[in-house]
């Protein structure tokens, strides 16, 4: 029996599917968001459907996992894939999310190339945490920071300080946006988590001006 051809286009359902276990969060009122931004544009069947090709998904992916991974709002993604360049970045970095996002934690140890014993600080502190069993992206994220940090002396408990201003930015960013999670309207719940992340990234590039400014009062600069 002959191989199956590829498919050349899958429905929506199908593409939910497919990115379901790098992203648990992702919904078809996500996917018509991010097509009414201008990000994705699928072709449509006769009758009205989506037709998502492979090259669709794939975008989808770079999208999401950007939007996860560094927290970029969807103008400057948007700006990125439109560029010259876009087309080989975009085959580049979608690639290596093709598999499963989760990790274990020999696979967490051996990508942020710390030692378990940091590792079990980190969680110890409430810096990492597991999802059962496995670590998320983000647990990655911090691990290798975390490491990174630990060459200079600075030490998981240290980075306690860190985790308490961070939960506190959030719970500001919280209440800016509480004005749109009570809305009724199709889509509010994906403009509130967009505009979430859009002051997110900017707090980030305050945080280090802020640093620097500081860095400077110190002498350090």
């Amino acid at each position: 029996m002959s191989a199956q051809p590829a498919r050349a286009y899958y429905g929506i359902g199908e593409v939910i599917a497919q990115l379901s276990g790098e992203f648990p969060d992702v919904r078809i009122s996500k996917i018509r968001f991010l097509e009414a931004e201008g990000l994705i544009e699928p072709a449509r069947s006769p009758s009205g459907y989506r037709r998502f090709s492979r090259r669709d998904v794939e975008r989808l992916r770079y999208i999401l996992t950007a939007q996860r991974d560094q927290y970029l709002p969807l103008r400057v993604i948007k700006e990125k894939l439109d560029t010259p360049d876009g087309t080989a970045e975009l085959a580049e970095l979608a690639a290596p999310s093709a598999g499963s996002s989760m990790l274990t934690r020999k696979e967490l140890l051996e990508q942020a190339e710390i030692e378990a014993s940091l590792l079990d600080e980190l969680e110890e502190f409430g810096l990492v945490r597991r999802r059962g069993r496995q670590y998320g992206q983000d647990a990655l994220a911090v691990a290798r920071l975390a490491g990174a940090l630990s060459k200079f002396g600075v030490q998981a408990r240290h980075l306690r300080v860190m985790k308490t201003s961070a939960e506190r930015e959030t719970s500001l960013i919280e209440q800016v946006v509480a004005p749109l999670l009570r809305q009724r309207s199709p889509g509010a719940i994906e403009r509130a988590s967009q505009t979430a992340r859009d002051i997110a990234a900017v707090s980030v590039r305050l945080h280090a001006a802020l640093m620097e400014a500081e860095l400077g009062e110190a002498g350090l600069a």
